[in-house]
């Protein structure tokens, strides 16, 4: 029972879904997030209008603000006024 348990949550982990975290930048300037995931930290510099999807899997995000938000890996995010927020 449990080893079925196992290979359920182990093939909902990895087959899970297609899609990805979508972030928008409508500043004029240059805004970075830091991206962690599994455990490793890395830099997203999204220049003036530019959009990029990242976190497929899920993920913790730093804010341009300092505030951490884990995502799911299905969010659409814009960043305006330095701000980000979540659609």
């Amino acid at each position: 029972m449990w080893k079925s348990l196992v290979v359920a949550i182990a093939i909902l982990a990895v087959g899970g879904s297609a899609s990805a975290a979508s972030v928008v930048n409508k500043d004029s300037e240059i805004r970075t997030l830091i991206v962690t995931q599994g455990g490793v930290k890395t830099k997203l510099a999204l220049h003036a209008g530019e959009a990029a999807e990242f976190c497929p899997n899920g993920c913790f995000v730093t804010w341009p603000n300092g505030d951490l938000e884990p995502l799911t890996g299905s969010e659409t995010i814009e960043i305006s006024g330095g701000i980000a927020r979540i659609k």
